[in-house]
């Protein structure tokens, strides 16, 4: 079908190469055998009137004309998706889809269990998958690749809409024999110790607590860094080292692994964990439903305090 000379056939083409950035992935994606993709990449040029994109080894690599159609090329694709393909109202009980959030282990291992379990009740055939986190995850919201996005808030863009889910604060943890621990921890105890930490993505992006402790220009000493929060606690008991984690997150390891919870000695602000989605599944039905299930169930646990009561030194 053309649209004002446009073949609209080719916008899926060009979406498919931008994100596979191959041309045989791309064909594959969008089932097109490799002689009638460079058929349609040929046609695209044409019409644009651009290269659209060069060949670094295997790799495409998109011309700035390219990068300046894909958002919009996207986002029209979505849109006839949401409000025209997928345009039958979302029935739970019935429905299979799959729900792809970005999500850190921490908020999976204290949070999201009981989503799971909701879920599972009321949706039996619907399923998660739930991704580690990206170097740029609002890029993954633009394009629709996922449904949600749970991080704190203050690393959100404004692109998107957002719902706050609950506050956090921190706590530091050690080893119980580590004697450093035994009183109350000052800051120069705090900063002489060696710390273990998270790190995410293939740049190694900061940690909420490092990236606040940096804002306050403090930098600790990282002995030991991992890909995500819950390698920490079983990594410290038998060594001086401590570490920086949210409450709730020592509350559930607090169970299985010994460890010695005291104050910071330093006034590291609490933080609020959010739920992001993509603005073109607004007013989407399953995302709808999806997102009241999320917030219902942020508002029902308990603050850690609440919880019962920590032993601390």
């Amino acid at each position: 079908m053309r649209f004002k000379g446009l073949d609209l056939n080719l916008l899926v083409v060009l979406d498919a190469l931008m994100n596979e950035r191959n041309l045989t992935a791309a064909a594959r994606s969008i089932n097109l055998s490799q002689p009638a993709m460079s058929a349609a990449v040929a046609r695209l040029r044409d019409f644009f009137r651009d290269e659209l994109f060069t060949m670094r080894g295997r790799e495409l690599v998109p011309t700035p004309r390219a990068e300046g159609l894909a958002p919009a090329v996207r986002e029209a694709l979505l849109h006839v998706q949401l409000s025209i393909i997928s345009w039958d109202m979302f029935n739970p009980g019935q429905s299979e889809r799959c729900f792809k959030i970005g999500i850190s282990d921490y908020m999976t291992l204290v949070f999201f269990q009981a989503v799971v379990q909701r879920v599972a009740r009321e949706a039996p055939a619907v399923s998660f998958e739930l991704l580690s986190l990206t170097d740029d995850p609002d890029e993954l919201l633009r394009r629709g690749e996922i449904d949600f996005l749970v991080l704190p808030d203050v690393f959100m863009s404004s692109a998107h809409p957002k719902a706050a889910l609950f506050d956090e604060t921190f706590v530091c943890v050690g080893c119980p024999t580590n004697e450093q621990l035994s009183g109350q921890l000052t800051f120069e105890q705090y900063m002489s110790m060696g710390h273990v930490a998270a790190k995410f993505g293939r740049t190694r992006q900061p940690s909420i607590e490092e990236w606040l402790l940096l804002e306050h220009g403090i930098k600790r000493r990282l002995e030991v860094v991992v890909q995500g929060f819950s390698m920490i606690p079983p990594l410290l008991p038998h060594t001086d080292r401590i570490a920086t984690l949210p409450l709730r997150l020592v509350k559930h390891f607090a169970k299985a692994v010994p460890l010695r919870i005291v104050e910071l000695p330093l006034p590291l602000p609490a933080f609020t964990l959010a739920l992001q989605w993509p603005a073109l599944h607004n007013s989407d039905s399953a995302s709808i439903w999806m997102r009241d299930i999320l917030l219902e169930e942020a508002s029902r646990l308990a603050s850690p305090q609440e919880t019962g009561a920590l032993k601390t030194s």
